[in-house]
């Protein structure tokens, strides 16, 4: 159940970031969901290989360079879902990060 409403949050944030910034756009809430599913896939499953063999450039960059893998999934899910388009680089890098301040948001105040 647990996963289930972490997943319904991270897909709030989704669509709330596609209205919020003019860079990402978003077909429906349905999408919204589905990017949530591919996003957390892509977190649980390539994130991790990527932060090991970027362990160097995260160090030098004093963590900045997590910044970059996370919007490059972000990226890599808008092409896997069809309804979610990025329009560059740093639309996704905004967008990554709203996305997480807003689902730490929610969690935080519904105590999740």
């Amino acid at each position: 159940m647990r996963i289930l409403v972490h997943w319904l949050i991270n897909a709030v944030a989704v669509y709330a970031t596609a209205h919020l910034l003019d860079g990402i756009h978003i077909r429906s809430f349905g999408t919204a969901i589905l990017v949530a599913l591919v996003l957390g896939l892509i977190n649980a499953i390539v994130r991790p290989v990527l932060v090991f063999f970027s362990i160097p450039f995260i160090i030098v960059t004093l963590g900045l360079f997590l910044f970059v893998i996370n919007a490059l999934l972000l990226q890599f899910a808008a092409s896997v879902v069809g309804g979610l388009t990025i329009d560059g680089f740093w639309w996704a890098v905004a967008g990554s990060l709203l996305i997480s301040v807003i689902a730490w948001t929610i969690s935080t105040v519904f105590n999740f």
